[in-house]
């Protein structure tokens, strides 16, 4: 494991780069499909958030897309095609929008978006599914880091919903999920929350790019799980509908994280969609 600036990564292969970015209840596992899959043609990196995974704590205020571009200098990688999941997704798009000339293309996948407001069924249903699953009083106190410690049944049954509300799907149990993806998405959710409930909770600056799609000038992919959250959903929609040009792919039976879930499917997408770029 190797780091630069406190943000740990990986590098596979040769050739033109493309970056990784996880979502924000994994880490740079999620994408261990797609490292040897890429690496045959590309330059293949996958890195760690800052306060996420192998990297360092934040220090001050987080601006994702800040370190996502200071990780590319550090690797002295001008430009790339950035892959990016969740809000991984999101930071890409901030990327794309404060640097367009170091971005060749975009993958979207299950994608959040700066700017944007979750619909208010969403916020209730995880409430009801995920935050209800530990104490009112034990949650605010871990979210504030101010709790003495933190329990270990309380991130096991947190984590535990979480995947299953949006790993699996609003709509899916646990049976609906290879037990192998199951058991490494519960495993990097879990240790998302065990490193964010012990620590107090930092700023993140954003660019608000939901206003801004109509700017993006990088050939785009969207890749959507057709049994994911609506609301995320619903993001997917947009980025179809307001990047110039964006492709989309929807995956039958498919959550949140559709590079553990459907391997052969995203790798296959990502083959055609790199092969496409002008470097």
């Amino acid at each position: 494991m190797t780091r630069i600036d406190g943000l740990a990564y990986d590098k596979v292969g040769e050739g033109p780069a493309v970056v990784l970015i996880h979502a924000g209840i994994a880490d740079r596992r999620m994408w261990r499909h797609q490292c040897g899959s890429l690496s045959d043609c590309y330059r293949v990196i996958s890195y760690d958030w800052r306060g996420y995974g192998e990297s360092t704590d934040p220090a001050g205020d987080l601006v994702h897309h800040e370190d996502l571009l200071r990780l590319m200098d550090g690797l002295g990688v001008e430009r790339a095609a950035l892959v990016g999941d969740s809000m991984g997704g999101s930071y890409a798009v901030e990327a794309a929008l404060a640097a367009p000339h170091r971005v060749a293309g975009l993958v979207l996948i299950s994608s959040g978006l700066s700017g944007h407001s979750w619909p208010e069924d969403m916020i209730a249903q995880a409430r009801e599914r995920v935050h209800s699953t530990v104490p009112a009083d034990r949650l605010a106190r871990y979210r504030s880091g101010t709790a003495d410690r933190v329990l270990p049944g309380d991130l096991d049954a947190f984590a535990r919903a979480h995947v299953l509300w949006q790993v699996a799907g609003p709509d899916r149990g646990p049976d609906d999920l290879d037990p192998e993806v199951w058991e490494l998405a519960f495993a990097m959710t879990r240790r998302v929350f065990e490193r964010s409930w012990s620590r107090r909770p930092v700023t993140e600056r954003h660019l608000s790019a939901k206003e801004r799609l109509h700017e993006i000038t990088a050939p785009t992919l969207v890749i959507n799980g057709l049994a994911d959250v609506p609301g995320i959903q619903a993001v997917s929609d947009l980025l179809t509908d307001e990047i110039e040009g964006a492709r989309r792919l929807d995956l039958p039976a498919t959550g949140h994280l559709p590079p553990l879930e459907r391997p052969a499917e995203v790798n296959a997408a990502l083959s055609g969609f790199l092969g496409d770029l002008s470097w």
